[in-house]
């Protein structure tokens, strides 16, 4: 009798899964097909955001963009501007007050923006790595701040309108105590002055 009883139990539960699985595929079905318009929705939300649209100022600067920022993506005239748009900073090698080709061009960028904008003046700051004493970068600070100003005298810019500040080791852009750090903080960088 309990062989039939196993018997009859399991033909039922055969029958109740016949009748579970349609169901169970259509549900299966519908799941896969909202899965589906979910992924077309997530990825037209990706290629919506990737997509950039210009402001009202950008746009305007055309090939002439600078140190590879966009033009107008600042205000022009301002720090940000000569930032983003000509570069602010000239770097020089271990002990050297000396301008390499690429800060020249850099100054060369400055001196044009300077030229655009002639109500503006600006300080250079003179910066060293660490190493040294305080009097030994105070004093190449300034050297270096000096290179960049009369590189800019040289090409056009009134003395009157820049002055240099040095603060040698006191002001380190990058906080380490490795070459890479060093490199970032030997620095001349000209700030438009408020």
């Amino acid at each position: 009798m309990q062989v039939l009883h196993d018997f009859n139990s399991t033909n039922s539960a055969r029958e109740n899964a016949s009748r579970i699985r349609p169901n169970r595929l259509r549900f299966l079905k519908g799941e896969i097909k909202m899965v589906k318009k979910l992924m077309c929705l997530m990825a037209a939300l990706v290629l919506v955001s990737a997509c950039d649209t210009l402001g009202s100022d950008e746009g305007e600067g055309g090939a002439n963009g600078g140190a590879g920022g966009k033009m107008g993506a600042a205000r022009p005239g301002t720090q940000e501007d000569l930032v983003v748009n000509v570069g602010d900073r000239v770097f020089f090698a271990f002990n050297k007050s000396d301008l390499s080709t690429e800060a020249q061009a850099t100054l060369d960028r400055q001196a044009a923006w300077l030229k655009k904008y002639p109500a503006i003046k600006v300080t250079i700051e003179g910066h060293t790595d660490e190493r040294g004493t305080r009097e030994y970068n105070l004093a190449l600070g300034e050297r270096r701040a000096t290179a960049a100003k009369n590189y800019l005298v040289a090409a056009g810019i009134p003395a009157s309108r820049i002055s240099t500040i040095s603060y040698g080791k006191e002001r380190p852009a990058v906080v380490g105590d490795n070459e890479a750090a060093w490199a970032q903080n030997r620095r001349a960088v000209t700030v438009v002055a408020q």
